[in-house]
């Protein structure tokens, strides 16, 4: 039986992966700070382990804990929409900390033994916001693609131990509660710059009507998870869910 670790498991597409790869028969260790507010379903092939991904002790301790790791895949991240004037340069190292820094650590701590073994599998869950310029989401997308590029010079390097390394391109996340709360923001004053608010206000008004359409579901970032971990043909760059391919496409 193998064994997968995920980060970021308490809810979206975290939480459905993890269950994706128990419901086909492998062995799960599902991370998130708090397991104590895990609603994923119980299993005997299920551990659900504390895991900060800024925390770089904090990894150690819980991969030490793992045992054999076969695939890897690299979640938790946070969210972050502003104009970059008004985003505090500790927020910015906050968002490179969560989507970028975090998993670097965590492919360092799981690197060793997979090349030991000559075998093994990361998994980066990079964004198709990367695919093309969107205002207000500078920083986000910088840190994804970062990760994007890390993966890729990554792959080069591993390969020679047996190691794959693919990214997975969610499109737009389900819902509308990501934009709704940005734009709530924008009303109650002070989140953006004020000489931003009239263009944040029609960005974040594109951005909802988009989401009315095909967008990508946690199933569909699940099933692109589990096909670049199991598949040795897949491509570098997996897109998931029907927005992502389009803009993919597009590119």
């Amino acid at each position: 039986m193998k064994t997968v670790l995920i980060t970021g498991c308490s809810t979206g597409f975290g939480r459905e992966t993890a269950i994706h790869f128990l419901e086909r028969g492998w062995a799960v260790l599902a991370t998130m700070r708090n397991p104590a507010a895990s609603t994923l379903p119980v299993s005997d092939r299920l551990r659900v382990l504390p895991l900060d991904v800024t925390d770089a002790q904090n990894i150690a301790a819980a991969v030490a804990s793992a045992g054999r790791i076969d695939v890897l895949v690299n979640n938790a991240g946070i969210g972050w929409l502003n104009a970059l004037e008004g985003t505090p340069m500790e927020t910015v190292r906050d968002v490179f900390e969560a989507n970028l820094f975090g998993s670097i650590t965590t492919m360092q701590a799981v690197l060793p033994d997979m090349r030991a073994r000559r075998s093994g599998v990361i998994v980066n869950v990079s964004s198709s916001s990367t695919l093309m310029p969107i205002p207000l989401l500078s920083v986000y997308r910088a840190s994804k693609a970062a990760l994007t590029a890390l993966t890729e010079s990554v792959a080069l390097e591993l390969a020679q131990f047996g190691i794959r390394a693919r990214v997975v391109m969610p499109g737009m996340a389900p819902g509308t509660s990501f934009a709704e709360n940005v734009q709530k923001r924008i009303s109650d004053g002070g989140w953006f710059p004020p000489a931003y608010e009239s263009f944040a206000e029609q960005t974040m008004a594109g951005l909802q009507a988009a989401s009315s359409g095909d967008i990508t579901t946690a199933q569909d970032v699940a099933e692109a998870v589990f096909l670049a971990a199991t598949d040795p043909d897949c491509p570098m760059i997996l897109p998931a869910g029907a927005d992502a391919i389009a803009w993919s496409q597009g590119r």
